[in-house]
């Protein structure tokens, strides 16, 4: 059994329902049999969780990624806890709640940092992570960190929260970082598409989540292709041949870290 731990499987921007329900049936018969579909805003977060609750197997997080805080600072605004009432005409003004709705909803993310861009708002993505973080800590519930261009902000925020857990998606960064985030942190390292035609460094197996972070990154053999969660079998294949280990290793480990990390359930 594999499990993708990142995709964008409900965002209708990306997929028509249609679409979506038909990767789900592929994703069964390449033996991923666990999706984590992950919230980008409010409205994305709720999205997720209703695409989640209509599906097996299917799981959702509640997440404001670093690219809305510029938004979400102009207005005054915090971040609200996904509550079925908070969908009305200003969810962006609610305060934020405790608990969290816990029907399927398996984490907070995808939140953080990404100073990539030239127009990034320091400030108020720290300020927007940090509320994020205390949400997952109220909730007990573990962090699907974005990190781009931007650890050393993130060590000197996560700090400051002992107790949180969670995976860094989509790593992209250094040997020297990812050695960081191994020896004084205990997160999990997503690795995707991205790792099968590129040379990032290799986190050790028992540190690994898979995620396809589709429609984005479809691994080799698929580049150029609209990515999907039955590629985590390619994923896992390359992993494979990468560590020099049997493909089935890889699906039990990865598969035990995920439902170590989110305590996924049927």
């Amino acid at each position: 059994m594999l499990i993708d731990a990142h995709c964008h499987l409900h965002d209708r921007e990306f997929f028509t329902e249609k679409q979506a329900e038909e990767m789900i049936k592929r994703a069964d018969k390449a033996g991923v049999k666990k999706i984590i579909c992950i919230g980008t805003s409010h409205e994305d977060s709720l999205a997720a969780r209703e695409f989640a609750l209509a599906h097996k197997n299917v799981y959702w997080t509640y997440g404001v990624h670093p690219e809305g805080a510029t938004s979400l600072s102009r207005s005054g605004a915090r971040p609200a806890g996904p509550s079925p009432r908070a969908a009305g005409a200003n969810p962006r003004a609610a305060a934020l709640r405790v608990p969290l709705r816990r029907d399927k909803l398996v984490a907070i993310g995808e939140v953080g940092l990404d100073y990539h861009y030239e127009n990034y708002n320091r400030e108020a993505q720290i300020k927007l992570f940090e509320k994020m973080l205390q949400l997952a800590t109220m909730n007990d519930l573990p962090v699907s960190f974005h990190v781009r261009e931007a650890f050393e902000d993130f060590f000197a925020v996560i700090r400051n929260f002992p107790k949180v857990r969670g995976i860094v998606h989509s790593f992209t960064d250094s040997k020297k970082v990812l050695k960081h985030i191994l020896n004084e942190t205990d997160f999990y390292v997503g690795v995707n598409g991205l790792a099968t035609y590129s040379t990032l460094p290799t986190p050790p197996l028992e540190r690994i989540l898979l995620e396809t972070d589709a429609p984005f990154l479809a691994p080799t053999p698929h580049r150029g292709e609209t990515n999907e969660p039955a590629y985590i079998a390619d994923i896992a294949s390359w992993l494979a041949t990468k560590l020099e280990i049997p493909v089935d290793d890889i699906a039990k480990t990865t598969t035990d870290n995920a439902n170590n990390l989110f305590r996924l359930t049927n």
